[in-house]
């Protein structure tokens, strides 16, 4: 609890000291726009806390099925912001766009909340309720997809105006700074709604259960497994050792599964929210349709500022796509967080050293690591800004190009730490076989540190790489291809999302330290292709 609220008032002072070192000059609508974000991705980041362990657990998936079900969805989310665009650019209806978005978000969220049923009863009906599960999906990345890029736009047109134009990039950063804070309380709604649950059905909270409880009802179980199996269901029955090991399994997965549902239902809640400040703020923000037509109507003056000779143009391109080939592996290795990092936390990390009692629940599981990141987001973000700026004033700030390649640097720092730990682990499938970590001779559970460390490390990256990139894209792209390479952006976000499964695969059928080591390798050679081209794209970028 001590760390909890001590992680708490390190959040609100970061954010205190951002906001008020920058309150003087920012548009009115900054805020509005990033409480409504904020509300937005406080719904979506319960959702990816819980996502990978909702699958397993609801539908008894191997962790490869699960990871490709989580790589689309994540892909999707970055591929349909671009179709968000082209509607908006079409019906030149930015704002109805964006309120459309957080509807079909809070119905796809409606799909996958209202409980439906498990263990034995989900047998017969399994293929329908993943399918429409999915179909939730596609409904929540579609909204995304139309609500994303859009409100970003919104937002970079309050900094059009002259009295603006020089704040644009500390206003993006506190737009940030916003998303990080709904998403650092995110997972802590999510674990106290499912703890709560089970504690009402009388029953504790174990990682490792559901996935047990599934192959029991399938019959799949081996003997030592079904050995802990009998012991745990022991261990977590408030009312004594359960007499039936089948009817302990079904109703250990509908209170653990019920609650995930609930957990969803919160999303809806704070979709709403969202919609609801959007609409009573969207006056105060402006309208990109109608600065769209002014610059048409007055595009004599401007053509001259974006005539560029085809050689230039194609040097240009060339060093965007170089860019986001790079950055394709760094987000391929980054967002395992939600999935194979996950895996990590719940197999082979001893959660019972974080255990937040609130009294009428208990704050305990994987996905609270899931508010690692954000935190990490909000506490760094100033550090990194005066760092920069102090480089800046020596006149040793490195590079954009630079400061990515030393990002991709420092997130194969992250997985040489997680190789390095993991060493003598038992593999996957050993402690699937086994029913558990605590059942393997000489295995035990690693310190909660190693993974608190390791996100500190890849939160340094992204800062490095994220809002960098972004920042080279807008630099570098050609003035008439703005939008277009802004798209490319989310494209090569998209690609490596999409790769994301074969870390579950690797998880599952490698060692795990050579998983992490397969990262190591991606990033690697990811910073050196990247700091090979320094030289060349700064020359690029300085034209």
């Amino acid at each position: 609890m001590v760390i909890f609220i001590s992680m708490v008032i390190i959040l609100i002072l970061s954010a205190a000291f951002v906001l008020y070192s920058n309150k003087k000059g920012q548009p009115k609508g900054l805020i509005a726009a990033a409480l409504a974000n904020m509300g937005e991705r406080f719904g979506f980041y319960i959702m990816m806390a819980i996502l990978t362990l909702f699958l397993s657990a609801k539908f008894g998936l191997p962790k490869g099925q699960t990871g490709l079900i989580y790589s689309i969805f994540y892909a999707l989310i970055y591929v349909l912001a671009l179709v968000g665009g082209l509607i908006a650019d079409k019906t030149r209806k930015y704002k109805g766009t964006i309120l459309a978005g957080l509807i079909l978000m809070a119905v796809g969220y409606l799909c996958i909340a209202i409980p439906t049923p498990n263990g034995s009863e989900l047998l017969a009906k399994r293929g329908l309720l993943l399918a429409i599960t999915c179909a939730g999906l596609f409904v929540i990345a579609f909204g995304n997809g139309l609500f994303k890029g859009n409100l970003q736009a919104v937002v970079g047109q309050l900094y059009d105006a002259k009295e603006y134009s020089n704040k644009r990039d500390v206003g993006f950063q506190i737009f940030y700074m916003f998303i990080n804070i709904g998403g650092f309380f995110a997972p802590f709604i999510a674990i106290g709604v499912r703890n709560w649950w089970l504690t009402r059905n009388n029953f504790i909270y174990d990682a490792s259960l559901p996935e047990l409880c599934h192959r029991f009802i399938d019959g799949t179980i081996t003997p030592e497994a079904s050995e802990h199996l009998t012991q745990l269901a022991s261990n977590v029955s408030i009312n004594g050792a359960p007499a039936d090991l089948m009817l302990f399994s079904n109703e250990y997965l509908a209170a653990f599964n019920t609650r995930f549902h609930y957990a969803f239902a919160a999303a809806i809640v704070a979709m709403l929210i969202s919609l609801v400040v959007f609409i009573v703020n969207q006056k105060s923000l402006p309208d990109p349709a109608a600065k769209a037509k002014a610059t048409k109507e007055n595009k004599g003056t401007n053509v001259a500022d974006i005539q560029m000779s085809a050689k230039e143009v194609k040097q240009r391109l060339y060093a965007v796509f170089a860019v986001l080939a790079v950055v394709i592996f760094f987000w391929f290795s980054f967002h395992q967080n939600g999935l194979t990092l996950t895996f990590f936390a719940r197999d082979y990390t001893d959660l019972s050293s974080i255990n937040i009692d609130l009294g009428f629940t208990q704050i305990i599981g994987a996905e609270i690591f899931q508010c690692i990141n954000p935190f990490f987001v909000v506490f760094l973000t100033p550090i990194i800004i005066s760092v920069f700026g102090w480089l800046h004033a020596k006149g040793k700030e490195p590079s954009t190009p630079k400061k990515i390649g030393i990002g991709m640097g420092i997130a194969a720092i992250a997985y040489i730490v997680m190789a390095v730990f993991s060493t003598g682990l038992p593999s996957a499938a050993e402690v699937e076989a086994a029913g558990g970590i605590e059942n393997i001779a000489g295995a035990q559970r690693i310190t909660p540190l190693l993974l608190i460390g390791t996100y500190f490390i890849l939160t340094t990256a992204e800062l490095f790489i994220s809002p960098l990139g972004l920042s080279f894209v807008s630099k570098v792209a050609p003035p008439n291809m703005q939008g277009l390479m802004q798209g490319l952006w989310l494209a090569a976000t998209a690609i490596g999302n999409q790769l994301l499964f074969i870390g579950a695969l690797l998880y599952d059928n490698i060692p795990i330290w050579a998983t992490w080591l397969v990262f190591v390798v991606a990033c690697s050679l990811s910073m050196l292709a990247m700091l090979s081209m320094v030289k060349w794209l700064e020359r690029i970028t300085d034209k």
